[in-house]
């Protein structure tokens, strides 16, 4: 054979290595059959499944997602008609997509007894597969939720007065934004509040709160355990929605639930409105148990008592705390009521011009010019007042145009003076011209009128008569909190002697109300008017303050002019819930101190989505690092997600929200020519 032409000596025909190899490996390539492609990411609705007993343990959890804008769907176990929970009631396919229908659980405890096997088995099998957090609301310390019994170095009892600490990996997790210990409420030392099974951590289990135990170490009430390729959040201490310790670690047990991306955002809220500035207040009679000057004595019992204002020296005092506290109080005035007082007394006014002076330290609030009733004519030949009628029987009504002088005579006296002062807000004197019952079971019919008259978007209500947010004609109401921290006392030992008199059983002096008001308890023994106050009302109302702070509740409080003269009541109250506060939460988590507008677009806005949510409008979902979030137009919604977290934009991306307790959160919209809001979340 001849080999002309080939070099190598190689045989005719033959292929050489490297072209044998790959033809090998492409031969290996190609499939012998079809083969299905890879099952896409799985779609995460960003809706949370509430398994509910009827327990105040979920109760409590649900309380936390309702009051945040957190989407949930409930199946309560004593329901004869609920659903059954299935593969198929948990998740399903869209668009050849497969969708987990709910992004963690809820459940009473590890094992709840209103499941069946196959329910609780069909949980397991889903939270394993979509890696969906479950939270135990309340169980007991026990190796199956990865805890040793409390007989084997822990502790089981009641926790009233018990101080926990956050650990190490749950300041690194969900509960960062808590920076000091978190002591157990105790309130009423006869009553047991709160119990818990405190039980050493085992293989796979993450302390987040620990307790110490008898003999050293610690012992675990809240952690993760891990098994099984799923998460659970253990929680083994008793709790309701109001007790502090839950309102404390709520946010972090949310965030853990959701992986820290959800809708619904939440804040700690606390502003203060400072009613009758330049006016005096009528003054406690601690004689006849009344205030003479006001409605509330008997005919014939005039004005004996001096009536309470601030001085100049009281007026400095409140610049100067308001810099060493670092918070912002709301001057909510009656001008004409000052110039009233400047002319009774000589024609100066010294409170006034330091106020003046004062003017941008503060927020300021309309309060009408001389604070009168805008509601119906009272008459006040009796003791309660009643509405005054025509000769018709018809009740008689302050009219619009007056009205609209006291809010528009009170504004006018502002700016000519420059002291800032928004138009579209207003405190009415005693929230009057709205409804007050039992007198005036409905507003004003000239209410509505005079607000759009002046500009009046925001009316102040009283959060005890009216706690819902409603309209007013254009405008809309802002419920208030009152503090009991009374308008018409000047010392503490006038607090105490009318908390006495409104507190205490006729036998024991007072006036009985609490006897005879299925909302209110009395005390077991008077107060002692020399140290009740600080005692016993200072820490009470701190406390009480405390719980509308850490239930994201942005109504704002009010107090009186009065409390910030003589003995200064206001500050050893706002002393002690600041100083709490600031004791519990991280500087990541500042208190947030809105004006009375912001404080009612909250409201309005979360109105808003509540009922977009309840209507099913509202669509959400997780795809890898992707987020999308639809509602319907006009709606804006509240998203919370991780630092780092971008929103796409039609041209790039931005940094989405604002920086809050660890997290990033905003109510937010889709962009200019965007029909979702979409965001990418930062890769692990």
């Amino acid at each position: 054979m001849s080999t002309h032409g080939l070099r190598g000596g190689r045989t005719a025909g033959a292929l050489p290595a490297v072209t044998l190899l790959a033809t090998a490996l492409l031969a290996s390539a190609v499939p012998a059959g079809p083969v299905a492609a890879a099952e896409p990411a799985p779609r995460i609705d960003l809706t949370v499944l509430v398994v509910d007993d009827g327990g105040g343990a979920v109760g409590a959890i649900t309380s936390e997602l309702k009051g945040s804008g957190v989407p949930f769907r409930t199946v309560r176990l004593g329901d004869p008609g609920r659903p059954v929970i299935t593969a198929a009631f948990l998740a399903d396919t869209v668009g050849g997509r497969p969708r987990a229908k709910f992004q963690g659980v809820v459940l009473p405890d590890e094992a709840p007894q209103g499941l069946a096997e196959a329910e609780r088995a069909a949980l397991t099998a889903y939270e394993a597969k979509y890696a969906v957090p479950q939270v135990d609301a309340y169980t007991w310390a026990h190796p199956g939720v990865g805890l040793d019994y409390t007989s084997d170095g822990g502790r089981a009892g009641v926790l009233d007065g018990v101080r926990t600490d956050v650990t190490a990996a749950g300041k690194a997790g969900p509960f960062g934004y808590l920076d000091g210990p978190l002591v157990f409420e105790d309130n009423a030392p006869a009553v047991s509040e709160s119990y818990g099974y405190a039980g050493r951590p085992r293989e796979g289990f993450t302390s987040y709160l620990d307790v110490p135990v008898e003999g050293g170490g610690r012992a675990s009430l809240v952690g993760q355990y891990a098994r099984d390729g799923r998460r659970e959040l253990v929680v083994t201490f008793a709790y309701n929605q109001h007790q502090r310790q839950f309102r404390a670690l709520a946010r972090g047990i949310v965030e853990w639930l959701t992986d820290g991306v959800h809708l619904g955002q939440n804040r700690n809220y606390f502003s203060v409105h400072v009613d009758d500035v330049f006016a005096p207040d009528a003054r406690w009679d601690t004689e006849r148990n009344c205030t003479p000057g006001d409605i509330d004595c008997a005919d014939g019992q005039g004005d004996t008592t001096p009536p309470i204002r601030m001085t100049v020296a009281d007026a400095q005092y409140a610049a100067q705390w308001q810099r060493s506290a670092g918070f912002t109080l709301d001057m909510v005035y009656n001008a004409g009521s000052g110039e009233e007082w400047k002319t009774e007394n000589g024609g100066t006014d010294p409170l006034t011009a330091q106020l003046v002076a004062d003017r941008a330290q503060y927020r300021w609030v309309n309060h009408t010019y001389t604070h009168p009733f805008l509601g119906c004519v009272q008459d006040t030949s009796t003791v309660p007042w009643t509405c005054a009628k025509d000769a018709a029987g018809r009740t008689r009504y302050m009219s619009r145009a007056e009205i609209a002088a006291q809010i528009r005579d009170n504004h006018n006296w502002a700016t000519a003076r420059g002291i800032p002062v928004d138009r579209t807000e207003l405190v009415t004197g005693e929230h009057s011209g709205l409804k007050t019952l039992p007198q005036q079971p409905d507003d004003n019919p000239h209410l509505a009128g005079a607000l759009a008259d002046t500009g009046v978007k925001w009316i102040a209500s009283d959060n005890s008569r009216e706690p819902q947010q409603r309209a007013v004609g254009a405008a809309k109401t802002v419920p208030r909190h009152p503090m009991n921290v009374y308008y018409n006392v000047g010392t503490a030992a006038e607090m105490a002697d009318e908390y006495n008199w409104i507190y205490t059983s006729r036998a024991d002096g007072g006036s009985g109300v609490c006897e005879t008001n299925p909302a209110s308890t009395c005390l077991d023994e008077p107060l002692d008017t020399a140290t009740g106050f600080a005692a016993y009302i200072v820490p009470q109302e701190a406390r009480i303050a405390l719980g509308h702070i850490v239930a994201n509740d942005p109504r704002p409080h009010y107090v009186h002019q009065s409390n910030m003269a003589e003995d200064r009541l206001l500050y050893p109250v706002l002393d002690r819930i600041l100083a709490d506060y600031r004791a519990l939460f991280a500087d990541n988590t500042p208190l947030v101190n809105p004006r009375h507008r912001d404080a009612g677009t909250e409201m309005t806005r979360r109105a808003a989505w509540d009922k977009a949510l309840a209507e099913g409008k509202v669509t959400a979902y997780r795809i890898g690092d992707k987020v999308t979030v639809k509602a319907p137009a006009g709606v804006t919604a509240p998203v919370t997600a991780p630092e780092g977290t971008r929103k796409n934009l039609l041209l790039g991306t931005a940094a989405f929200g604002t920086p809050y307790a660890g997290a990033r959160s905003a109510w937010t919209a889709p962009e200019v020519l965007q029909s979702a809001i979409t965001l990418t979340l930062p890769r692990a």
